[in-house]
């Protein structure tokens, strides 16, 4: 079993930033890859970024050079830094681990309006 916690979206103008957190509690945190999803109402959680146990990271195009994902092994914690936003990137933003079983976060809102 695990749990994932979601914290620091918010309301931010575009070309601002945001720095999400997702706490997990599960043993061995460092094994597994975890990712960030995102989802506006109306369309499917389409995949932002992830990380593995190793550090390796990927971006989806859209994201590329401006967020960042990153993890603190320690805190069994994983970021995600969100630089340069735009409106379209308004959306519930969800972490996500998956160790066979797939689990999920509550969502935290991340809103890009001036």
């Amino acid at each position: 079993q695990a749990q994932l916690v979601e914290s620091g979206g918010g309301l931010v103008q575009p070309g601002g930033s945001l720095r999400l957190s997702c706490v997990a509690s599960i043993r061995f945190f460092r094994l597994y890859t975890m990712a960030w999803y995102r989802q506006v109402p109306g369309r499917q959680r389409e995949f932002v970024a992830d990380i593995t146990a190793g550090g390796t990271t990927r971006y989806r195009e859209a994201v590329k050079g401006r967020f960042t994902i990153s993890r603190d092994n320690a805190e069994s914690t994983v970021y995600l830094q969100m630089n340069y936003l735009r409106p379209e990137d308004t959306a519930v933003y969800y972490c996500n681990l998956n160790s066979g079983d797939n689990y999920w976060g509550q969502g935290t809102q991340v809103t890009v309006s001036s």
